[in-house]
Formats: C-alpha cells, structure tokens, sequence
C-alpha cells in the first residue's frame, strides 16, 4: 500500500482570520514591489546569506580550532567539506522534496534544523561531533537553498521582476560568503565557539518572520515513492568516497590500494546512480533536463568559480594566519573589499542581466578570477598587503558580483515551474560539490609537500597548489568563450 501525504493547502480563508494574507499573485513588475514582497526577500535572501557566511566564517576559524582541538589541515578541512558535502551531496533530493513536500513547510523545517544545530555545535568540544553537526547543517542548507530559490521562480514571473529578485537573491548568498570572513575574523577573535554559535538565532529569527510571510503550496498529493532514496544514497556516497580519497592519498599513497579502492568505489557509485535515474519513474535527476546546453554551462561554471575560491580561501587563510601570523580580525578586513564590492552590486545586477548575456558575465566574471590567481602568484615573503593581496581581492569581488547572480540565473531560466526546485538543485550541487573536490585536491597537494610551516615562509605546496586553481579556471574560461563563439556563428548563419 502507498503511503499517501496531503500538502498544505493555500487556506486563504484561515489566514484571513488570523490577520496574515499569502502572497498568491504573481509578481510581474520590478517595481512598486508592497512591503510584504520585501519581506520575503528578508527571508530568502537572509537563509541564503546564513548558507554562504557558514562556510567562509569557519574557514577563518579553522587555526584557532586546530589549535584548540589538535586538528591538522587534513582533519580541519572536513569541518568545511563536511558541510559542503551535506549542502552539495543532498541538494537534489532537497530540490525533490521542495516540489513535492512544498517549498514552504521544507524551508521552514530545514531553517529551523540549521539554526539548532549551529547552537549545539559551539557548545562541544569533540572533533568528530562537530564535524558531524556540521554535515547535518549543510543537509539543512541543501533544503533550504533550491526552496528558496523555487519560491523566487514561482512567485517572479519571468523577465524584469524575477532578474531583479534573483539577482538580490544570489548577491546576498555572495555577500554572505564573502562577508562571511568579516564576521568570522570578529568572532574568532572573541572564541572560534562564537564564529560557529552565531548562524544559530539568526536562522531562528528568519523562522518565525517565515511563518507569517512565505506563501503557502497548493494542494498536491505525493506518495513515498516518489523520493528517490537510492539516487541520493549512491550520489551522496559517491561523493564522500572521492573527497576521502584525495585527502587520505598524501598518506597512504596515490597507487595504493586504498586509494585506488576508494576511487574505484566512488565510480561505481555514481554509475549506480546514472542507472537508477534511467530507470526510476520519479528520480532525483530526469537526465533529459541535461540536454539543455545553457543549464549544463551554469552548472560547470559554477563549479570553477566556487571550486576555485574555496581552494584559495583555504590556502590563503593558513597562509596568514600560520606562516605570517595575521590574527583573525587583520584576515578579515583583508578579504573585507571582495564583500563590499559584491554586496554594493546587489542593486544594480538586475539591470545588467536584462541587457547583458549571462555567458557575456560568466565569461568577464571568470577572466577577473583568473586575473586574482595570476596576481597572486607574484606572492613573495615580506610583500606588503597593497601589492599582494589587495589587488587580488578586488578581482575576485568583482568575479563574484558577475559570475554569482549570472550563473544562478542562467541554470533556471526557460525550465518549468515543476522542475525549478530541480534545476537550482542541480547548479547549486554543482557549485558545493566542486568546492569539496577543489578543496580536498589543495588538502592533498599541501599534505604531499612534507614541510611544516616556517614563520614568513610561504607554505610547503602553496604555489604548486595556485598553478592547479590558475589552469582549472583557464580552462572554464575558455570554455565559456568557446561557447560564445559558437554562438555568434549559429546566429550569423541562421540570419
């Protein structure tokens, strides 16, 4: 027998008793927008913001917690992998869920999993714990991110209106990454407890605004087996297992046979999954949504700009902190114009979407990020901040400002209402999941390198690991140009 859940109905006639009236209209102006409309945006965007600041607060606190804990860099990396992977590994089953639960009740239930466990992760002291609290935020996260975005899609009609939300959606997920290491460079300074505790009420907050303002789903019946519980399972595994290999190779050997195993492992798990999404009647992936070539482009891209800068946060923030002993608050203000840059935008990116190509901004935006690395590579011992890091920053804000909201908007435009908790699904485990292989292969190139830290020294395998995040983004780059390109030639051949 199947086990049969009624989604909660619109219910105007209850919220009209209890004083609260659901945004049930679609809104097709980008401007004159009632204060309630704002208001969700509040929420969205703050969830969105509290996802992105997670990741980039702890990274700034992972000295002071290895210090604290006796963690290594390949112990403390998995305090970020280990949310990216339940962020990235999940999120297509969250986009699953978020079109049949509804997008309302499984934002609101994984908002309020998110906050608790940032409470209950500040307050132990256990290294594996906290790792694992970790990975259920980033399982939160993967829920609260495509219902978020699917809620922005169906209540924006396409055009003027949903650029302009979306581009305030996607800035404050940027803004919250890169502001993130302000926030985590303060707190730090006061307990690295407090840089993982202050996600918590926050999250909590949005909540309760949550309740009063995101509409309601319609009425949709759903059976159990409509979750496809393999599908994830094996895509989620098939992920960990890689990561774990590349972190775990620098000690037990590339050839070895754990190593080789573990590969082996994950390959075969994510062909488990390939054959479960051919033959699933409702799987997390329809594989006929990948014949969209602008969908796919979103998705790679997005996994080179994100993958590329979680590889240099992590190298640069051990670089500071360890070799030329920056404190967290001096890291902080350091990466402090990349968020300014990126959060100044938020109200401009929605015009230059209706005018501009998003391949056009993918293609500016990842050229500003291949400038970043390449100028960071001149990095000497004893360079002062405006000739090493600053000029660096700024690239990379502006590599943000563009590529974020350009992405995003590229990966769900044109797809159907129902499939819109897919596609937001899809680029953003794009992006998670290229962040934790980018990260775990700068883990491996570091822990290879065999030297320990030397006070001012640049770090054993720091500039052999900037050569790989150079070459990888080259190549998005290039790809991305390729594709205007071709462009431009099918439209002079078809005038």
């Amino acid at each position: 027998m199947t086990t049969e859940l009624l989604i909660q109905p619109p219910e105007s006639a209850r919220d009209a008793t209890a004083g609260r009236r659901p945004i049930h209209q679609l809104v097709t102006s980008a401007a004159g927008w009632p204060g309630r409309v704002w208001l969700l945006l509040v929420v969205l965007g703050g969830v969105l913001f509290l996802d992105g600041l997670d990741v980039s607060a702890a990274g700034v606190a992972l000295p002071s917690i290895g210090r604290d804990l006796g963690m290594g860099p390949s112990q403390l990396q998995w305090i970020v992998s280990g949310y990216v992977l339940g962020y990235g590994g999940l999120l297509l089953l969250g986009g699953r869920a978020s079109d049949l639960l509804g997008r309302r009740r499984v934002l609101l239930v994984a908002v309020g999993v998110f906050g608790v466990a940032s409470v209950i992760s500040a307050l132990v002291s256990i290294d594996q714990l906290i790792i694992a609290l970790r990975f259920l935020k980033g399982v939160a996260a993967a829920f609260t991110v495509p219902a978020g975005l699917s809620i922005i899609t169906t209540t924006f009609a396409e055009g003027p209106a949903r650029n302009k939300a979306l581009s305030i959606y996607t800035v404050c997920g940027a803004s919250g990454f890169s502001l993130g290491l302000v926030f985590g460079g303060l707190l730090t300074e006061w307990s690295w407890r407090a840089t993982l505790f202050f996600p918590g009420p926050i999250a909590l907050a949005l909540l309760l605004i949550g309740l009063r303002v995101i509409p309601r789903s319609e009425r949709t019946r759903f059976s159990w087996a409509q979750f496809d519980a393999a599908g994830a399972a094996s895509s989620t595994l098939a992920m960990l297992l890689l990561v774990f290999a590349v972190v775990r190779a620098p000690q037990v050997g590339w050839v070895s046979g754990q190593t080789i195993g573990l590969l082996a492992g994950s390959a075969v798990l994510l062909a488990i999954f390939v054959l479960v999404q051919r033959r699933h009647r409702h799987p997390l992936v329809r594989l006929g949504i990948l014949r969209s070539a602008r969908l796919v482009h979103a998705n790679m891209s997005g996994m080179v700009m994100f993958g590329g800068y979680m590889a240099f946060q992590f190298m640069v923030t051990l670089y500071l902190q360890d070799s030329l002993h920056w404190s967290p608050i001096e890291v902080a203000l350091g990466f402090l114009p990349a968020g300014l840059i990126v959060a100044a935008s938020a109200t401009k990116m929605d015009r230059v979407l209706d005018r501009v190509s998003t391949k056009v901004l993918i293609v500016v935006g990842l050229a500003a990020f291949l400038a970043a690395y390449l100028w960071f590579l001149r990095v000497q011992p004893g360079m002062n901040y405006a000739d090493f890091l600053l000029p660096t920053i700024v690239l990379l804000g502006v590599g943000f400002a563009l590529c974020f909201p350009s992405v995003n908007s590229q990966a769900t435009a044109g797809i159907h209402d129902d499939e819109q908790g897919l596609a937001s699904g899809l680029v953003n485990t794009s992006i998670q999941v290229g962040g934790a292989i980018w990260l775990a292969v700068i883990t491996a190139i570091l822990g290879s390198s065999g030297t320990t830290v030397k006070q001012g020294e640049l770090l054993g395998g720091m500039q052999a690991g900037f050569l790989v995040i150079v070459g990888l983004t080259a190549v998005g780059l290039l790809g991305t140009v390729g594709l205007l390109i071709a462009d431009g030639v099918r439209a002079r051949r078809a005038a």
